[in-house]
């Protein structure tokens, strides 16, 4: 799938004191207090003026508004300016429980999450473009991680969807999440990586918090497709 999904590390404390919490800001004229939460994270200017307008989009979100392409699609855009984050092309737990609903079990629906003040709509899964994906809470990447270690049969369910080396990317955003204690939101379009020219890749959030090892496959398996179709061109 044509997808660029991102792996986000971040608590439910952590969207609560980012996101939703600043968004009452916003709605009651205190900029000034988003500017100061970044200021005291150490995020540069550049990047407080974005996470100042993403949250400004989210305090106009209607309450009818699906969550996953609002509310939680900021969440990842936002997560992005605190800490790194991770990418992998066309990879995502909303694909693979599609295939396997027995892997719903590791995840926990935004109704769990969300403060009642946002009583909008879930699907808890990627839908399309730019949308927030499932969720893992912090118990739950502890479990997958472990059971992805110890159990053949889960490393093997996960490698048909993060295939060609991108099992190794997952794990690494599974392992940063599970070191600071946190849980993991998945998303897409967040950041949307060039292949022929990384220094046109864009992104939402902090493009440079972002980890290069799933870019860097991203980039090989175009260039090898690339070769492929002049190899045949000229056969």
């Amino acid at each position: 799938m044509g997808y660029d999904v991102s792996f986000h590390p971040i608590s439910p404390e952590e969207m609560r004191e980012w996101y939703f919490t600043p968004l009452t800001w916003i709605q009651q004229g205190q900029e000034e207090k988003v500017l100061a939460l970044a200021a005291q994270h150490g995020m540069e200017d550049f990047y407080a003026e974005k996470y100042l307008n993403t949250l400004r989009v989210g305090a106009e979100t209607e309450s009818n508004e699906l969550f996953d392409k609002s509310h939680g699609f900021y969440i990842a855009v936002i997560q992005g300016f605190f800490r790194d984050y991770y990418y992998t092309r066309g990879s995502a737990f909303s694909f693979l429980v599609e295939q396997k609903p027995e892997y719903a079990r590791y995840f926990t629906s935004w109704e769990q999450v969300v403060p009642t003040a946002f009583p909008n709509p879930a699907e808890n899964q990627i839908i399309e473009n730019y949308c927030a994906g499932v969720y893992l809470s912090p118990k739950q990447v502890v479990q997958l991680l472990r059971n992805l270690e110890q159990d053949p049969k889960v490393c093997e369910d996960l490698e048909r969807i993060w295939s060609n080396g991108q099992l190794a990317v997952l794990k690494k955003a599974l392992t940063a999440a599970a070191e600071l204690s946190v849980g993991l939101l998945e998303a897409t379009e967040v950041l949307e990586p060039n292949p022929i020219r990384p220094n046109e890749s864009t992104s939402y959030s902090n493009l440079y918090h972002c980890d290069r090892d799933g870019v860097y496959l991203y980039m090989d398996t175009v260039s090898r497709q690339i070769e492929d179709a002049i190899r045949k061109s000229e056969e």
